[in-house]
């Protein structure tokens, strides 16, 4: 498949299915708090019985204060919560069984992650360091030589940090700012063990992520990481090269029919110029480090390669995405801009890659995509005819270098989807365009949307709304004014309707979602013509009765939010007991009938 020709030798063009799992989101018997690296070798296990081949995980970088994987401290180091303490060899192994079993007690399992387990594991961590005599053992010198570019950077980081107590490396006495020579060699002199604990935590993290790939390996499971595009403001990556970002700019996305002002998401943009200058070094170092650990390599909002939401640092937060821009602004750059990133991306690296192409996208990113031979993504409640019949795509029009699912990290499952969101309009954007056609929204909405409906922040379009010339109407403009209207109305007006019907079913449409219907929305993503179809995990298990409540309550992310049930969401059972649940064999026979590996 052109330039990714190599990579798809390597892992074979036969259709794959797969799941996404972000790791906080599993946990085993053995798990202290959170998942570590060695529960994902039961993850590899149930893969392996439910017939699935890939393993879709979220960043594993360290992350900062709000625990978000995609604004992290370091495009290359590993967060220390997913460390197996049990793992790493150390002396006084009872007292150190004792203190692992207390902070077991006091952080159970289940509901959503306490994040301060990561801090009573760091602790932990340390003292087993504190046993260790001076060694020189020849794989943590390898490791130490290998890694020079990012490594003794972000150890200083992380403790000039510390001992700023935290602060951003923007808030540090100037000195340590600017990176003062002389100033910083006193310091790591002065601060040397502490550094080495660093980089020798993150030695241990490397090993044992190295090894789940080694494991997976054996058992014919990919492993599938996500590369974030962006790394946060206060990291490790943007202090030691600040040349490399727009510190004076903010990327996000522009508004669009699910956040009506937009999103901005704080972390600075790149300086492309700069990073062609080094040789593009930055991005190659990335990728030759994450290769350590993956076969097959996600490239988060890969229309930012092409041109970024670019919003200026100083603008209030809560104008979010609102008065951004696009950067390069010449739009007749931006093919050009892309594919070049893209083909360093491809020369550097052994992993098949594949990209997040969703949202509003320029003709110029899924052409050069395809040119290239790089999946993108297929939603299957986005898969539809946008411009005509406003319906949904049959499997055999989805693309088929793609990577087909029901949902994504930042959305709703899709049972979720079908009973709060399916054929609504987001009320915030709805109000905001009325606000700017000077159209009385409290006067009009009993006129267009069923009021009785618990749609949380959405609108359902009445029934009684039945064509184009009634919804202008209501609005009292004329149709060139409201042409976004127009389009918002055609593609949810009765949406849920049009899918059941998509889904096969027939007789009145069924307000919620059981295992019969997720069923029917998996297969058409299964039949596809995709070569991969990665389900969240949380998607697969709706088949069976192990979430209970309402499904909108299984959400990973609300983009844009900042709140502890953000990035924390844990599946009701441990993995032991999900390799021996009926929906591993369900999920297997489903895989088998649609003709996947």
């Amino acid at each position: 498949m052109k330039e990714a020709g190599s990579k798809w030798q390597r892992i074979g063009e036969a259709k794959r299915a797969g799941v996404l799992v972000p790791l906080f989101s599993v946990y085993s018997r053995q798990s202290i708090g959170i998942a570590d690296f060695s529960d994902l070798k039961l993850v590899v296990d149930w893969s392996e019985r439910s017939g699935n081949s890939i393993i879709q995980l979220l960043p594993l970088n360290e992350v900062g204060s709000y625990f978000c994987p995609y604004d992290s401290l370091s495009s290359f180091a590993l967060e220390p919560a997913y460390i197996c303490l049990e793992n790493i060899p150390h002396r006084n192994k009872d007292a150190i069984k004792f203190k692992i079993n207390k902070i077991k007690e006091a952080y159970p399992l289940g509901g959503h992650v306490d994040y301060r387990i990561r801090k009573e594991k760091i602790n932990l961590l340390r003292q087993i360091y504190a046993q260790e005599e001076e060694f020189v053992h020849p794989d943590f010198r390898n490791f130490k030589e290998k890694n020079t570019y990012w490594l003794e950077d972000f150890a200083l980081f992380k403790v000039i940090k510390e001992y700023f107590k935290g602060r951003a490396w923007y808030e540090w006495e100037d000195g340590y700012k600017r990176r003062d020579k002389t100033l910083l060699d006193i310091f790591k002199k002065q601060y040397s063990k502490e550094i080495d604990f660093q980089v020798w935590a993150q030695w241990h993290l490397y090993q044992q992520l190295k090894e789940v790939k080694q494991y997976a390996a054996k058992k014919g499971v990919l492993l599938k990481g996500d590369l974030p595009i962006l790394v946060s403001r206060d990291s490790a990556d943007v202090w030691a090269h600040p040349d490399f970002f727009k510190l004076e700019f903010s990327a996000g996305a522009p508004p669009d029919m699910y956040c009506a002002k937009g999103q901005r998401w704080g972390m600075p943009t790149y300086n492309w110029e700069k990073i062609a200058q080094d040789d593009y070094r930055y991005l190659k170092e990335k990728l030759h480090y994450a290769q350590e650990f993956y076969h097959i390599l996600r490239i988060d909002h890969v229309v930012g390669l092409f041109r970024i939401w670019s919003i200026p640092y100083q603008e209030t937060e809560e104008n979010r995405g609102l008065n951004g821009f696009f950067d390069p602004a010449d739009e007749k750059a931006w093919g050009e801009h892309g594919r070049k990133i893209l083909s360093v991306m491809l020369e550097n690296t052994d992993m098949l890659l594949c990209a997040e192409d969703l949202g509003i996208i320029p003709k110029a990113c899924p052409r050069t995509l395809k040119e290239l031979g790089i999946p993108g993504n297929d939603v299957q409640r986005w898969v539809k005819d946008w411009a005509v019949k406003h319906d949904f795509l049959e499997p055999d029009k989805y693309r088929a270098l793609t990577v087909a699912m029901l949902s994504t990290h930042d959305t709703t499952n899709w049972a979720a989807w079908w009973e709060h969101e399916a054929g609504t309009v987001d009320e915030a954007l709805f109000i905001s365009k009325c606000r700017d056609r000077g159209i009385d929204y409290i006067h009009i909405k009993d006129q267009l949307f069923d009021l009785n409906f618990p749609c949380r922040t959405r609108l359902r379009w009445l029934n009684s709304v039945n064509s184009v010339d009634k919804l202008v109407g209501t609005l009292g403009k004329r149709k060139e004014e409201v042409r976004d209207f127009i389009d918002m109305y055609e593609n949810t007006y009765q949406e849920k309707e049009k899918l059941w019907k998509h889904l096969g079913f027939v007789g009145k449409m069924q307000e919620k979602a059981d295992a019969e219907i997720v069923r029917a929305a998996l297969k058409i993503t299964l039949d596809s013509q995709a070569i991969f179809c990665i389900q969240l995990i949380i998607d697969w298990l709706m088949l069976s009765d192990i979430f209970k409540g309402d499904p909108y309550e299984y959400r990973i992310n609300i983009p844009g939010t900042i709140s502890p049930y953000n990035w924390s969401l844990t599946i009701p059972i441990p993995l032991e007991d999900l390799l021996k649940h009926k929906v591993t064999e369900d999920i297997r026979a489903l895989i088998k009938e649609a003709g996947r590996i």
